[in-house]
């Protein structure tokens, strides 16, 4: 039995003669034979073409490392060479950094983020006692996270001015300035 038909039995309905069966079954050899005998057009030859394999081109820093210089040496080849002004030396970095240690000593701002008013802390943290809120509820009423009341409430907070003006919407009260 070959691999044709115990694949596709025949079924009791559409069973044929066993010279049918026959002629399928040369059919499809044949098919197969066609088919794998395109696959391959003309015997198999080898390639004996040489495989040229290159390295890439050295790229502008390789040319300049030392190694490269010394085998240019040897081999004979024209080498330019340029001094750069201030090089191997550190006189701009040395002439800069007075100046700017200068300017810093000279600085008297004092650079810190703004924190909370006492008066703020105090009148929202009133408010919503007043109005019965734990922070969580008060948050999830202006869309915040429960830490940024917290951070308001004990003055951590850097003040924001939208989140100030929803905390006096949802409270009811004016927690800047005179009330």
């Amino acid at each position: 039995m070959n691999a044709w038909s115990t694949r596709n039995p025949p079924t009791p309905s559409t069973s044929r003669s066993s010279a049918g069966r026959k002629n399928l079954a040369f059919e499809t050899l044949t098919s197969i034979r066609e088919a794998t005998s395109m696959a391959g057009t003309g015997p198999i030859a080898q390639d004996w073409e040489p495989v040229v394999l290159r390295k890439k081109a050295p790229t502008a820093a390789a040319k300049k490392d030392e190694k490269a210089v010394n085998a240019a040496r040897r081999s004979g080849a024209d080498i330019e060479t340029v001094k750069k002004s201030n090089a191997g030396t550190n006189k701009a970095a040395s002439s800069s950094t007075t100046l700017n240690t200068r300017k810093l000593d000279e600085e008297t701002e004092n650079l810190s983020h703004g924190r909370v008013p006492s008066e703020l802390k105090k009148n929202l943290m009133q408010a919503r006692l007043d109005k019965k809120l734990t922070q969580a509820q008060l948050a999830q009423q202006i869309n915040e996270k429960p830490q940024v009341i917290q951070e308001y409430e004990s003055g951590k907070a850097i003040p924001n001015q939208q989140i100030i003006t929803k905390l006096e919407r949802v409270l009811g009260v004016k927690l800047r300035g005179k009330k």
